[in-house]
C-alpha cells in the first residue's frame, strides 16, 4: 500500500530515536553489569530489547507503506558516568520519544492512517511505562539516597 511521504519520513526519525534508545540503553546495562549492579542490568536490558521491537514495528510498517527504512541514522547518544546521570539522559530520550510519537499520531491522524496510528499509539503506551519507571527510579533516589537505592540494585529477583 502507498503511503504519504511525509508519514513515512517522520517514522524514519522514529526508527532514528529507536536505534539511538537501543544503544544507550545496551552501553547502560553493560555499565550496570560491570558494576555489578544486576537488578538495574536486567531491567534497562530488556527495555533495549524492547526498544528493539519498537523498531521491528516501525520497519515493518514503513515497509507496508512502500517506503524505504533509514537504519543508518543514529541520533546522539547520551551516555551516564553514573546511574543517576544514566536516568536523566535515558529520560531525556524517552520524553522526546513521547513527544515525537504523539506529533507523528497526531499527523496520522490527520491523514486518515489509521493503522500507522495505532500501531504508533502500542509503541506511545510502552514508552510512558519506560519513562515511568525511570521517573520512579529518580524519585527513589531522592527519597533514599544514592548509597541505599545502589544497594538495592545488587540483587535481581525474577
Amino acid at each position: 500500500m502507498q503511503g504519504n511521504k511525509n508519514i513515512i519520513d517522520k517514522m524514519n526519525d522514529l526508527l532514528a530515536d529507536e536505534l539511538t534508545a537501543i544503544n544507550q540503553y545496551m552501553v547502560h546495562a553493560g555499565m550496570c553489569e560491570n558494576w555489578k549492579y544486576e537488578r538495574l542490568h536486567k531491567i534497562i536490558e530488556k527495555r533495549a530489547i524492547a526498544e528493539m521491537k519498537h523498531a521491528e514495528k516501525i520497519i515493518d510498517r514503513i515497509l507496508f507503506l512502500e517506503g524505504s527504512p533509514t537504519v543508518s541514522r543514529l541520533n546522539k547518544i547520551n551516555i551516564g558516568a553514573d546511574i543517576e546521570k544514566q536516568h536523566r539522559n535515558d529520560r531525556a530520550a524517552e520524553e522526546a520519544a513521547i513527544k515525537s510519537y504523539n506529533d507523528v499520531i497526531r499527523l496520522a491522524t490527520e491523514l486518515g492512517d489509521n493503522g500507522t496510528r495505532e500501531m504508533l499509539e502500542s509503541i506511545l503506551a510502552e514508552e510512558e511505562d519506560h519513562i515511568d519507571w525511570i521517573e520512579a527510579q529518580l524519585d527513589q533516589i531522592t527519597h533514599m539516597g544514592m548509597q541505599s537505592y545502589l544497594v538495592e540494585q545488587i540483587h535481581y529477583f525474577e
